[in-house]
């Protein structure tokens, strides 16, 4: 054995996807880090070792322009361009790279960390070290830092450090929660083992190992749905262990979940009712248990139901979710009822710092499933793309608490603001968030373009038609209000026959700016359809709001008339649809609540594609100034500049200008470019996304400053961009700071898209 101690700034215990984004967080503000997993490799549950997939904020699509940016949305654009298929061992280089691209992380894989040295009274403990043994190195390694990060899913570190938590299931009265049980439990989530199959393009058989369990003595059969093209996370049921200790019976429950993936395969194959399952084999089956729940950690504050499903925010909020309140019974695979219950907020909810360290452990953040929430709000936190935005936040804290010399919980409430302007400096995932940073210099510029989308239309021409889309159910737009709305003309068929149609057109308020839904009414009209057509009618609305915001335009259902879909993406609109009887739900094996708004109204279908519509007056939602201390998101409004249409998306030749009165003296740019977080990127299972890169993205361009002569010198040139964030240090001829008083980016070409959209365009001098 070989004995070693070394010494970081922060020491991240955990390598999911939570921990990654932490260490890469906190190693991109400068500190060293450790990252210690003790797996093989990197990813927890979404590893090619267990196979979950990389669930988050869009919940399978269900909220719209919810895909999380920062160090998560570069983990899912890169898989989408190198990994479209969905490869489980190439998205395992992917995370990776991720972490091997950074110089101040130093990686140990196999290190399974088993003690922790820590002292003082039991509300102000402190960590001095860990130590793990990286297995098959023989090596015994002592972690010193000065800030620590438990990432580890099950909470390890905390629970040997004397960091307070939870086990199980809080009462109703407690936190005021309808969902949780009358009095207080131990019940959990239970663990998931997945398979994975294939065709061989001739007939296999299967002879069952002697685990293999009869599904006919189980309820299975009776209460779970079999299929013989589902893979994977297809059978996110296959579930066990909640009703036992999921850490210290993980070998009873992995044994029990491998007993039932065998029977299940052996009915599939032998049962005789699936002779399309001839000439298939398994090709895969895990023998590690994908975890959902165990230790939770207390916090200066605890996440609730009510937190998550009334959207709170929160003076120190620093990532958002949207998965649903997802929980699972007991009994897991065994029980009578549905694998699952869920109840979806109308829009993305808010996770604040103060559930990110240990109340009692004073240089202890947490980030991932074992962060500081109740059983019930963790069935919304627990999805991995979320933790790993909640890994970064953690990440960055840590970080700031080393350069600063802070306790976390004295940077979460004395100095909330320095941890959210650094995230949105880092275009991390957080939401309502406008640039404030009196560092950006572009704030202080005047904004100009050399030009700027104002008329805010989707019109058929002869290459794109449209189709008319029947009015059997209501249909509707979100669009951006900025300044006003004062009439939207809609092309609309009308019934067959001699008699006018009398259309309902309805306006309402999404009542928050995250939200995509209709909340408020605001007003009715009414429109007359000759027959035939399509005809352009005019609705009026005369809406003139104090503030600009989004807004659903309600077309309700009207028998025998028809909007016309385009195959085009609007910027900053949505089409939108009524659920109507029949349509397929979010996951065929789990039954929808009635009254969620996120639900009733459906953006899955019709992505990418518009109703054909022109309003009036014009927009000004996507002027030059919107992309200079804006908010990076949309949020009541796209949030971005918009050239006017580019006759040739590959010769642009759009700019964005910052001038300013007085000379600067310029170190760095940062650029976010839009990469549409409307589109759902999770190709880890069955989802697939027709774009390696998105069609939003600039991929050429340039930064210029002005000469005091008045020309233009090209200080950097970027060709085949295919990343949201860019950061540009800025240089003379000397290496020194460039002083000018003029700052242009140029964009030359897009991947595809009619339009150049730049989200934030920032400056940074000495």
């Amino acid at each position: 054995m070989r004995a070693e101690e070394v010494h970081y700034d922060i020491a991240v215990i955990g390598g999911g996807l939570a921990g990654t984004c932490a260490a890469i967080a906190a190693a991109r503000l400068g500190r060293r880090v450790a990252l210690v997993n003790n797996r093989p490799v990197l990813g927890g549950n979404a590893s090619s070792e267990v196979r979950v997939w990389v669930c988050g904020a869009t919940a399978h699509g269900v909220h719209r322009w919810a895909r999380e940016s920062g160090i998560m949305g570069e983990l899912y654009t890169e898989n989408q361009y190198r990994n479209p298929e969905g490869n489980p061992y190439y998205w395992d280089h992917v995370v990776l790279d991720a972490v091997r691209a950074e110089p101040n992380i130093d990686l140990y894989l196999n290190t399974d960390v088993r003690e922790v040295d820590a002292s003082g009274p039991d509300d102000a403990r402190e960590v001095h070290s860990c130590t793990g043994w990286m297995m098959g190195s023989e090596r015994r390694i002592t972690f010193r830092a000065r800030q620590f990060l438990d990432c580890t899913g099950d909470g390890l570190l905390g629970h040997l450090a004397g960091a307070r938590y939870r086990i199980g299931r809080e009462s109703r009265a407690e936190f005021d929660e309808p969902w949780a049980p009358r009095e207080a439990d131990d019940a959990l989530l239970g663990s998931t083992i997945l398979f994975h199959t294939k065709d061989t393009g001739r007939p296999v058989k299967f002879v069952p190992p002697a685990c293999a369990k009869d599904l006919s003595t189980t309820p299975i059969l009776r209460n779970r749905v079999l299929r013989t093209g589902d893979n994977g996370c297809d059978y996110w049921w296959i579930e066990w262990g909640g009703e036992l200790d999921t850490v210290h019976d993980n070998e009873r429950i992995r044994d029990e979940l491998q007993a039932v993936v065998m029977g299940i395969w052996d009915h599939i194959k032998n049962s005789g009712e699936f002779p399309d399952a001839a000439d298939l084999t398994l090709e895969w089956v895990g023998s590690l248990p994908g975890k959902r729940e165990y230790r939770r950690f207390l916090g200066d504050h605890v996440l609730t139901q009510r937190d998550i499903l009334q959207q709170r925010e929160f003076a120190d909020g620093v990532a958002f979710g949207g998965w649903s309140v997802d929980l699972h019974p007991v009994q897991g695979m065994y029980a009578d009822e549905p694998g699952a219950r869920q109840r979806y907020a109308d829009g993305i909810f808010h996770i604040p710092l103060r559930c990110l360290y240990s109340a009692n452990v004073t240089n202890m953040l947490m980030a991932g499933r074992n962060i500081s929430a109740t059983h019930i709000a963790f069935g919304a936190t627990r999805v991995m793309a979320t933790c790993a935005t909640l890994g970064e936040a953690a990440g960055t804290a840590a970080a700031l608490c080393v350069a600063e010399g802070l306790t976390p919980r004295e940077l979460a409430t004395e100095h909330a603001e320095l941890v959210r302007r650094t995230l949105l400096r880092q275009d991390a995932s957080v939401i309502g968030l406008a640039d404030d940073d009196p560092g950006n210099l572009a704030r202080t510029a005047r904004v100009s373009a050399s030009s700027h989308l104002s008329r805010l239309a989707a019109e058929p021409t002869p290459a794109a038609p449209g189709e008319p889309y029947p009015l059997t159910r209501d249909l509707a737009l979100l669009l951006p209000v900025d300044p006003a709305l004062d009439t939207v003309g809609l092309l609309v068929h009308g019934a067959p026959g001699d008699e006018p149609s009398r259309l309902t057109v309805e306006l309402w308020s999404t009542g928050r700016p995250e939200n995509a839904v209709p909340a408020d009414h605001l007003l009715t009209t009414t429109a007359t359809v000759p027959p035939g057509g399509p005809h352009w009618i005019t609705a009026h609305l005369d809406h003139h709001p104090t503030t600009p915001h989004n807004a659903v335009l309600i077309v309700r259902a009207c028998p025998g008339a028809a909007l016309v879909l385009l195959p085009e993406r609007t910027d900053g609109v949505l089409a939108l649809r009524r659920k109507a009887e029949g349509d397929a739900g979010v996951d065929h094996d789990i039954p929808e609540e009635d009254g969620q708004l996120v639900l009733e109204w459906q953006a899955r279908g019709l992505r990418r594609r518009t109703f054909a519509f022109r309003a009036t007056p014009d927009t000004a939602a996507f002027l030059p100034e919107r992309a200079a201390g804006g908010f990076q998101r949309p949020y009541g409004g796209p949030q971005m500049w918009s050239s006017e249409p580019l006759p040739d998306p590959e010769r642009a030749e759009q700019w964005l200008c910052l001038d300013w009165a007085e000379e600067q003296q310029l170190t760095e740019a940062r650029l976010v470019f839009d990469d549409d977080v409307d589109e759902y990127l999770n190709n880890l299972h069955r989802h697939r996304t027709p774009f390696e890169i998105m069609p939003e993205l600039v991929r050429d361009y340039r930064i210029q400053s002005r000469d005091p002569d008045g020309t233009w010198r090209t200080l950097l040139t970027v060709q085949d961009n295919r990343r949201r964030h860019r950061v540009h240090a800025l240089k003379d001829a000397d290496g020194g700071p460039v002083r000018t008083d003029a700052l242009r980016l140029v964009v030359n070409a897009t991947h595809g898209a009619r339009h150049a959209h730049v989200t934030a365009f920032k400056a940074y001098g000495t």
